[in-house]
């Protein structure tokens, strides 16, 4: 019998509809790898309760779980209106950060005055309403003219793809929530509407001087990210990117979506970092039992692309069936990654870099070649098991770390089964025997496997020996 897992990974989304410990439990059953908490929603108070709920299941189930705190971000909404407003081609409305709703005045949760430009375009309520800057009339008012007939609604959300926010995404709000979970056993930080590397570079000298050591997420969903020069440089200052397809789509336009995801998730492996596909992957599911045919191609698409993870947000959030979404989307993930190779990207990783990513290739190679069960790598921050994981093998990554944080992020990682051991020479080898005892490999003959590692067991950074072993 053949061992049977899933190389890419599912992120699921704590929401009302998942909010108990019972069916936190039942998600790590149903094939979820991690779980976002969405900091757009929900108070510190509710969180306290969902981490210790996560890691109490992950012991249950005895396998790590990552967990994701996405930051809202400068996140800009109308304010609350008195009605909905029906507005009409040709219309001047105003949106005032100082202002009650008042006809065509509308209230604005952030003060846009001081960032936009005459002639920059801004979409309302996911793009449904077009407008152009037309005039600054105040330091706390823009004065629109919409561009087609439309409806505005309390509290929806406001898109300016042009605007540029010079390095100014962390509000306060983000800075409160920071703040919280570096105290918390928290392993990931997702950054929204990420322009530049220097907001990742701003974010992470942020969470080092509070003693954080959660790995930084960007979320690609603005225009100025996806210009070429900034979208690698994002990509090589960042631990890993979420293709946020939402924002990304009203701001750069629908067409460009799958194209920008393919190149981010080639960028991601060619430097070695996380890449998560996010956004609508299954939204019929949210009230469906069954997702549509065009969702199972998505995802399908993603793991064809060799994603590490695809992402799950109102379908378990808010959604009816989330344990089925769960299932369904683990259905198409070990269909797919069986029939269908993943697809090679030499036309952005060529070239290369470093001994540990030579050693990771060599290992990869080596362990096809040969049939090996399983390649064994040996880490303490995760990045040798990140660096195999670039090179899409075919076989589980059985990473070794004596850091519960590493083991915790690389539970996203492709392919890998991620396991908390003490530091030691043997360490890998002593874990593929007690794998292999457990029957983890699925044989009763004896197993090869291929274990990385490096002199110094602990040491990072030093990774420079490749091993066959046979375990009897």
């Amino acid at each position: 019998m053949s061992l049977i897992f899933k190389r890419t990974k599912i992120l699921a989304t704590l929401g009302p509809s998942t909010n108990t410990p019972q069916i936190v439990e039942e998600l790590i059953a149903s094939g979820v790898n991690g779980f976002r908490l969405n900091f757009s929603h929900g108070t510190h108070e509710e969180r306290d309760e969902q981490l210790p709920w996560i890691r109490d299941a992950s012991k249950k189930a005895g396998k790590p779980v990552a967990i994701l705190q996405d930051l809202q971000g400068p996140k800009i909404r109308l304010g609350n209106l008195t009605q909905n407003t029906d507005v009409k081609k040709g219309d001047e409305i105003v949106l005032d950060f100082a202002a009650e709703h008042d006809g065509l005045t509308f209230p604005v949760q952030y003060n846009l005055a001081s960032k936009v430009k005459v002639g920059e375009p801004i979409y309302i309520f996911d793009g449904k309403v077009r407008t152009t800057v037309i005039d600054i009339p105040s330091d706390t008012a823009i004065k629109l003219r919409v561009e087609n007939d439309g409806v505005l609604m309390s509290r929806k959300g406001i898109n300016l793809p042009d605007t540029d926010f010079g390095g100014d995404i962390l509000t306060p709000k983000d800075m409160k929530d920071i703040e919280y979970g570096a105290n918390k056993d928290i392993d990931y930080v997702a950054l929204s509407f990420v322009q530049s590397a220097e907001d990742i570079n701003n974010l992470r000298q942020i969470l080092v001087s509070l003693g954080s050591t959660a790995q930084i997420i960007a979320k690609v969903e603005t225009k100025a990210a996806i210009e070429d020069d900034a979208l690698e440089a994002i990509v090589k200052a960042s631990d890993g990117v979420m293709v946020a397809r939402g924002d990304l789509a009203v701001e750069a336009g629908a067409e460009i979506v799958p194209i920008v995801q393919r190149r981010i998730i080639a960028l991601c492996r060619k430097h070695g970092k996380l890449s998560i596909v996010a956004t609508q992957m299954m939204a019929s599911m949210v009230d469906s039992p069954e997702p549509t045919r065009a969702e199972v191609s998505d995802v399908a698409n993603a793991v064809i692309l060799g994603a590490d993870t695809v992402m799950l947000s109102d379908e378990t959030a808010n959604g009816s069936y989330p344990l089925e979404t769960v299932a369904a989307m683990k259905k198409v993930i070990l269909y797919t990654q069986e029939h269908v190779s993943v697809a090679p990207i030499t036309d952005i990783i060529k070239g290369t870099k470093s001994a540990r990513d030579a050693i990771s290739s060599a290992a990869v190679e080596l362990a096809e070649q040969l049939g090996a069960k399983a390649i064994v790598a040996e880490t303490k921050s995760g990045a040798t098991a990140a660096s195999i994981a670039a090179r899409r093998p075919n076989l589980p990554i059985v990473s070794v770390t004596s850091e519960p944080r590493a083991a915790q992020q690389l539970a996203l990682s492709y392919a890998n089964k991620s396991f908390v051991r003490p530091d030691g020479e043997r360490a890998g080898l002593e874990l593929a025997k007690e794998l292999h005892a457990s029957d983890f490999f699925k044989s009763d003959e004896p197993v090869k496997v291929v274990i990385v590692s490096g002199k110094q067991p602990g040491l990072i950074g030093g990774t420079d020996t490749i091993r066959i072993r046979v375990i009897e």
